[in-house]
């Protein structure tokens, strides 16, 4: 086909008898040109605009100062349906989470915990017993490599393990697909609506020797204190066993003044 449009051409020239080879070539190369340019610029347009889209939706994490709500938490593991917690949970910015877990049928305050930057203390009111333990506790129970920045995220509905670049993403719908790599895990984004909220999370472990997963869900965004906050999650994580966790918050509240206090009985044994 190429051959025949370029014998045609030739033709073309010898009978008009006023272009060359050369002059033609001139005239048909700039439309050629401009063709691949216009579809070179749209996709480069689209992918500016994915990345505007995605250090735009970065941007909108919930800041705040302090922060309380009140948590109905169920959780279901290998033996099925665990007992239902209710939390109180309060948050001063970079420095404390406290924590007051009750069981929810007896309404019984069972465990009171403070999270510090780089250690946890755990007050077992039912035993009388109170444990001093690193941040890595909290890594031992949730098998999710937490710090205190990224468990501060987590309580707020703040993505988290986010990458600073796009691997690769896909239109689904509504939906918007995003995946990136943030060491140790690689990270499948579910961005939706408009502006974008995270509405699912997936975490895969980078180190194939082990099958570590999270799927994290985000749900009934509500407007609070000028924050869109997911007031329903769900977090499954997988490993050797699967552990399921949902989580619905209440009576949340930002920025409003919040002493934390934390008092260990003295008579209570340290293990």
């Amino acid at each position: 086909m190429k051959n025949q449009i370029f014998f045609l051409l030739i033709i073309c020239g010898c009978l008009l008898s006023c272009r060359t080879t050369k002059q033609i070539n001139k005239v048909i190369q700039p439309k050629i040109n401009s063709e691949e340019e216009i579809t070179r610029k749209a996709k480069v347009d689209s992918i500016q605009h994915l990345y505007e889209l995605y250090h735009g939706f970065s941007d909108r994490k919930i800041d705040f100062n302090t922060f309380q709500s009140k948590i109905k938490i169920e959780s279901y593991g290998a033996n099925g349906k665990n007992q239902d917690i209710t939390a109180v949970i309060k948050m001063v910015k970079d420095s404390a989470i406290w924590l007051s877990l009750s069981a929810t049928i007896l309404s019984v305050e069972v465990f009171r915990v403070l999270i510090k930057p780089d250690s946890v203390i755990l007050i077992n009111k039912q035993e009388k017993e109170v444990q001093h333990r690193s941040l890595d506790y909290l890594q031992e129970i949730t098998q999710i490599p937490f710090d205190f920045k990224t468990l501060q995220d987590f309580i707020l509905g703040n993505p988290i393990f986010m990458g600073d670049s796009i691997q690769s993403f896909r239109k689904l719908d509504q939906n918007l697909l995003l995946s990136t790599l943030c060491p140790p895990f690689k990270h499948l984004i579910t961005l939706s609506g408009e502006p974008a909220q995270i509405t699912h999370s997936k975490l895969d472990d980078l180190d194939l020797t082990r099958s570590r997963t999270s799927d994290i869900t985000y749900a009934q965004y509500t407007p609070i204190d000028n924050m869109n906050f997911a007031t329903e999650r769900q977090i499954i994580v997988s490993e050797k066993n699967k552990l399921d966790i949902r989580f619905t918050f209440k009576q949340t509240e930002f920025n409003k003044p919040l002493p934390i206090v934390f008092n260990i009985p003295k008579n209570y044994v340290r293990k």
